[in-house]
């Protein structure tokens, strides 16, 4: 049983690279893309900075949800919330996207200690944010493969990586938030 879960396993690494190098350098891509300036006739998609934040929270929450399902050997529900949590994490990222596409960037206007705080929060939030998409794709396939041993051991990291990601998402909305246009 065990080879049969490695065998299964493996068979997703390669989406697994690709993934983890193609979100990002596309995000990335795209984010410096402004339609407006290419000429596109689209209106700034301005509403959506505080429906991202909020889709953060809730995954913040769904990823607390899922690990006490699991506590509680609830797996049906576990299973259930990681995959919300992954849609969530999906509909975040077009949002995020979108927003970036049709609105120029907000620059921070605090000063100060707040600012060096803002700044820190921020990038450690990006970065992670990068680091993190590996980690949930391992996770999550090794637990579709019932591999459960490796994934347990996984999820032990993938967890406050993701959850970092989800709660750092809202708190650099709230700092930033004021200096929106």
């Amino acid at each position: 049983m065990k080879q049969d879960s490695l065998s299964a396993e493996k068979k997703y690494n390669i989406w697994i690279v690709i993934l983890s190098i193609i979100i990002p350098v596309v995000v990335a891509i795209l984010f410096g893309v402004n339609l407006r300036e290419l000429g596109f006739d689209v209106q700034p998609l301005t509403f959506l900075p505080p429906i991202y934040a909020s889709i953060n929270a809730v995954t913040a929450l769904v990823l607390v949800m899922a690990f006490i399902a699991v506590q509680n050997k609830k797996i049906t529900l576990h299973k259930r919330l990681m995959q919300f949590a992954i849609c969530l994490s999906l509909v975040f990222l077009v949002m995020y996207v979108a927003y970036h596409m049709t609105s120029d960037s907000t620059k921070y206007g605090g000063e100060g200690v707040m600012k060096y705080v803002y700044y820190v929060i921020l990038i450690s939030h990006i970065l992670m944010s990068i680091i993190v998409i590996p980690f949930v794709l391992i996770t999550y396939v090794r637990g579709i493969t019932n591999n459960i041993e490796r994934h347990k051991k996984i999820a032990k990291i993938t967890f406050p990586l993701w959850f970092y990601v989800a709660i750092t998402g809202v708190v650099v909305y709230i700092m930033i938030s004021p200096y929106y246009a």
